[in-house]
């Protein structure tokens, strides 16, 4: 498909985590591949390019930008690098996310607050510079990539990441209901328990997890999903560039679980 013929995306948070397909990786490569002129940006410059050169490789149009997505400085020489280079900016995708260890009583005080910067104010940031590029243009799509844990207690102690996305979920609720009348679209894509870089790397970091348990810790963890298996990033990045595209042209202020079920038995 062509969805995206024309137009320039952003995506905040473009690498992977590790080797694979992680979710900004895998949105980049969807759209691009569906006709958009990629702008990855990640903290890891080595991440950005390698999304890049990818979808280069596969004789599309994209370039690299590294920052802090929670530095507004970073996040506006990004947007200025789309319109520069390919002219516009129509699709921003908010992918950039950690996940911390923790409950109020334990989490360190600095901890929550850079948790708040990367998850959320990068978010904010993001949508701060991007949407009036794309009122230049007459309109865009903003997709933030949320969790299904915005909705629900998963059994975790990480209270500063479902706290941080449930207020993205509301972040994209209210700036979809002011922006609407202006031609942006704004919606969040809230992934379930899926198989991506980022997930084994936070079993392996958070859980005690030993690269010899890992098959049988996700051979559980899929038993925990009604569909009885994890979804990947190309679940999300499908999801994303619906949500981003004209066949969505109706659709804004939405949170769309792609969970397999999850948050209708948790």
């Amino acid at each position: 498909m062509a969805r995206f013929s024309g137009k320039v995306a952003l995506v905040m948070g473009a690498g992977s985590a590790g080797e694979g397909w992680g979710n900004g990786k895998a949105c980049a490569a969807q759209l691009a591949r569906e006709g958009a002129r990629l702008v990855c940006f990640d903290l890891s410059p080595d991440a950005a390019e390698e999304t890049a050169r990818i979808i280069r490789d596969e004789g599309r149009e994209a370039i690299a930008i590294s920052g802090d997505a929670a530095n507004s400085a970073a996040v506006a020489a990004a947007v200025d690098a789309a319109t520069v280079t390919f002219g516009r900016l129509d699709v921003l995708v908010n992918n950039v996310g950690i996940v911390v260890n923790g409950d109020v009583v334990d989490l360190p005080e600095e901890t929550w607050d850079k948790v708040f910067d990367v998850n959320l104010k990068s978010s904010f940031l993001s949508m701060k510079h991007a949407i009036p590029a794309m009122l230049q243009s007459g309109g865009g799509s903003v997709v933030n990539i949320s969790s299904i844990s915005s909705l629900r207690y998963l059994g975790k102690t990480y209270v500063s990441y479902y706290t941080t996305k449930a207020a993205m979920n509301h972040m994209t609720r209210v700036t979809a209901a002011e922006y609407a009348g202006r031609q942006v679209r704004v919606n969040a894509v809230l992934p379930g328990l899926m198989d991506t870089p980022m997930a084994r790397l936070s079993a392996l970091k958070n859980h005690g997890v030993g690269e010899d348990q890992l098959e049988e810790a996700w051979k559980q963890r899929a038993a925990r999903i009604p569909m009885g298996w994890m979804g990947d990033a190309w679940d999300v990045a499908r999801a994303v560039a619906f949500l981003a595209s004209e066949e969505a042209r109706f659709i804004t202020g939405v949170c769309l679980t792609v969970d397999g079920g999850m948050t209708l038995s948790c």
